[in-house]
């Protein structure tokens, strides 16, 4: 995205003065709320989808990792494809692909057409996504006005998870797990409604779309998580399994030929030649997969042993929201003064330490020390981390390429969490099976006619079951010990990569352009 473009080359309409100016920017935000939300919005129905489609616990990952993996690997190519045919035609055109793709998983009676709903989900938020936040550029003046702009995105932004947990909590306990979906078509068709009036198109730039760079990176990635989900349920002798990671292997190979080669790369490789921008991106990547992590085994973990509801499950990951607010703003306050290694050493951490507890996790523990403090104690390091990691994405990098690094950042955010995610996947997999194994002669002989039925249709034990209980927590407390390891990754970059001092930092719209 060539943002810093529209800076000076574009006004705000007419339509955009005053009251118009709220609604404009209402429609914008209301965009980004809808795609960051959706991230979230989901898990709290993953236990009812679970259930409803037949998925496995390793293959409902799917549900998470098939939005994630397209949103992530082709938010850049979302950018550059509002640049040449203009942001608003674009951002109308995206959102309204994101609505269908939502009203299709509503329907979906099966696994396969609700992963593919995801997909295009994804596709449609990585399309409207980085639009709506070029728009802002496009349709308010520099200086205040602009800033406010940027600050109400980026709080959409930033609450964008915790809103989602609520309103998935509510949908499902209320209404049904399949208006997780059904809630977006309405916002979208609003939206495409209002844009064309209130919303200005930006100018077209020249230049090509990166499609072989695009797909081979995406693609690639895919084929690296399916193989690491496939281990999880058959083997890493699997030929398929194998398969899949030379597949991936060769495609993301052929990517970085690509990007290498082309005058007009999706990813400019030389942004990776600062170490301070690159250390900031290894750790989004492996920071993003706990954070993935948390918020898919843990949200089972409170609806299977602790029995919470969906509503009282949402409710209960505000405090990660809450703790991830406050210190991103303590960090925010404090960069100029101290610089960014203190926060991002500080915050690794807290992170590490808060994924080490969750490793002790079991089917007895309570809300309390089982899952409020540790996932505090993360929160209040991931909140730490995320604002100089943000300005170090753009630190030092010229106008005409903001757009790409603040993109990139993003895209390190999704795609480490479908890689992370994964992982753990097939770590939770390795300790839950044999765990399934030595519970299935005692439940064989203790349950009741139902239970049994339920395990001869389902192969799994009763949610809520002491039996599927056990199993769970056995495959949570080890899968989060590669969340720690990462963590421990993460803090050494932090410690021995990282070396920007306060003066390194941006300022000004550039900073605020990567907070998002």
């Amino acid at each position: 995205m060539a943002i810093s473009d529209t800076l000076s080359k574009n006004s705000p309409p007419k339509a955009g003065q005053g009251r118009g100016k709220n609604i404009t920017l209402a429609v914008i935000a209301a965009t980004q709320l809808m795609v960051v939300l959706d991230a979230t919005i989901v898990n709290i129905a993953l236990p009812h989808i679970k259930d409803a489609l037949n998925f496995s616990t390793t293959d409902l990952s799917w549900v998470i990792n098939a939005y994630t993996l397209t949103f992530g690997g082709l938010l850049l190519l979302g950018g550059r494809a509002g640049d040449i045919l203009g942001r608003r035609r674009v951002f109308i055109f995206g959102t309204l692909l994101f609505g269908l793709a939502s009203l299709l998983g509503g329907f979906a009676q099966d696994s396969t057409l609700l992963l593919a709903a995801r997909a295009l989900q994804g596709i449609g938020g990585a399309i409207c996504s980085p639009t709506a936040f070029a728009l802002i550029a496009t349709n308010f003046e520099e200086g205040p006005e602009r800033n406010k702009a940027f600050g109400v995105f980026s709080a959409v932004a930033g609450s964008g998870a915790a809103i989602g947990l609520l309103a998935g909590g509510l949908l499902t306990e209320y209404l049904d797990w399949r208006w997780v979906f059904f809630v977006n078509v309405p916002i979208a068709v609003l939206i495409a409604i209002a844009a064309p009036r209130y919303i200005a198109e930006s100018e077209r730039h020249p230049g090509r779309f990166d499609l072989p760079g695009a797909f081979t990176s995406t693609l690639g990635l895919v084929g690296l998580v399916y193989g690491f989900i496939r281990a999880a349920s058959d083997g890493w002798s699997d030929p398929v399994t194998l398969g899949s990671f030379a597949a991936g292997a060769l495609l993301l190979a052929a990517f970085i030929v690509i990007e290498r080669r082309t005058d007009q790369p999706i990813t400019p490789l030389h942004l990776f030649a600062d170490r301070n921008r690159t250390g900031g991106l290894v750790m989004m990547l492996c920071l993003a997969a706990a954070m993935f992590g948390i918020f898919f085994y843990v949200v089972l973990f409170v609806q299977g042993p602790l029995g919470y509801s969906p509503l009282k499950a949402g409710v209960s990951f505000l405090p990660i929201s809450v703790s991830i607010i406050i210190a991103a703003q303590v960090a925010s306050a404090l960069q100029a003064k101290y610089g960014p290694k203190p926060f991002m050493a500080g915050g690794a951490l807290l992170v590490t330490i808060g994924l080490t507890w969750l490793t002790q996790i079991h089917k007895d523990s309570g809300y309390v020390d089982g899952v409020l403090a540790p996932t505090v104690i993360f929160g209040l390091g991931m909140g730490l981390i995320f604002v100089p990691v943000m300005l170090l994405s753009v630190a030092g990098v010229p106008g005409e390429e903001t757009g790409a690094a603040s993109g990139l950042l993003n895209s390190m955010q999704q795609i480490g969490g479908s890689l992370g995610l994964s992982i753990l996947t097939t770590v939770f997999a390795h300790y839950a099976v044999p765990e399934f194994n030595a519970q299935l002669p005692v439940f064989q002989q203790t349950a009741s006619k139902d239970q049994l039925a339920y395990l001869l249709e389902k192969h799994d034990f009763p949610p809520g079951s002491d039996a599927a209980n056990s199993v769970l927590a056995q495959g949570i407390s080890h899968g989060f010990i590669v969340g720690a390891v990462l963590a421990g990754v993460a803090l050494l970059v932090a410690v021995f990569v990282i070396k920007a001092k306060a003066s390194d930092l941006p300022s000004g719209d550039s900073a605020g352009i990567a907070m998002h």
